[in-house]
Parts: structure tokens; C-alpha cells; sequence
């Protein structure tokens, strides 16, 4: 059984971005998005200005600066390897209390189909926006990091 790591978040984040469940080398890290190939950090660093650090406490330092929270919608699951489409038996953090507990979220980025899938039919009532992602994963090699990097800036800047 594999587990999510806790939400990184604080009162005044804006905007959540929520992936499904941790892949092997961010478990191994304790690091949301510890894969080299994952583009998310270098997407991120990017789109809000920031000079690139490798140091993950600074990583964390950044988003919450730019009132950007970070979480997984599936809290345990199965999963031989890091694919999304290898989850099984598994159950979803709570996510309406989550955002209740934090009203200033006004927007909700998913990372990648699997994300938004299970997001949507566990908070069908949720009031913030909800935008699905291109997945920053390096299995998503379909679609190209510039794609992915303007998907990502209009959805973050808007």
C-alpha cells in the first residue's frame, strides 16, 4: 500500500494543485515530484519568475509564497511502479474538507486525467474552479514540454 504525503498548504493559498498518488522516486524522497524527468518544478519555477533551486524546502518556500498549495487526491492505493493507470484499491483524501478548511482556494489545477477523474466524482459540488493539466509526468511524453508549459502558465495566470 502506498500512501499520499501531506498536504502543503497554508491560509492563504489561492490555488491547489492536486496529482493522484506519489510515483516511486517521490515516495523514496519524501518529495512531492522528486522524479528527475518530472517537469513540474522546472514548469513552476518558469511561470512564477523564480531562480531554480534543487533544494526542496525552497521549493516549498516558493509555492506557498505564490499562495500555491500542493496535495494528491488518492490518500492509499496499490500501485506496482509510478503509472497512473496501475492504481488500484484506492481511497481518496477528503477533499470537501480540505477546502472548507481552506476558503481562500479559489482555483483547483489538476496534474494529469487520473487527478481530475478522481477529484471531480469525490467534490461533484465543488465550487472553485477546476482545471485538468496536462500531466507533468515523464510518462506523459505525448505532450511536449512547451505544450505543457503554456497549458500550465494560462491555467496559473488567468
Amino acid at each position: 500500500m502506498k500512501y499520499s504525503f501531506a498536504p502543503l498548504r497554508d491560509e492563504r493559498c489561492e490555488i491547489l494543485i492536486l496529482g493522484s498518488l506519489p510515483g516511486e522516486e517521490s515516495l523514496r524522497m519524501q518529495q512531492y515530484y522528486a522524479h528527475p524527468r518530472n517537469s513540474f518544478w522546472k514548469i513552476m519555477f518558469e511561470i512564477l519568475g523564480e531562480k531554480y533551486t534543487d533544494d526542496y524546502r525552497g521549493k516549498c518556500r516558493m509555492m506557498l509564497k505564490h499562495h500555491i498549495a500542493l496535495w494528491d487526491v488518492v490518500y492509499s492505493g496499490e500501485r506496482q511502479g509510478s503509472l497512473d493507470s496501475n492504481i488500484k484499491n484506492m481511497s481518496s483524501n477528503d477533499m470537501a474538507s480540505f477546502l472548507a478548511k481552506y476558503p481562500n482556494i479559489k482555483k483547483i489545477l489538476l496534474n494529469g486525467k487520473k487527478a481530475y477523474s478522481v477529484f471531480v466524482k469525490n467534490v461533484p459540488e465543488c465550487t472553485a474552479q477546476v482545471i485538468c493539466l496536462p500531466s507533468t509526468s515523464p510518462a506523459n511524453a505525448a505532450v511536449k514540454y512547451r505544450e505543457k508549459l503554456e497549458r500550465w502558465r494560462a491555467a496559473l495566470t488567468d
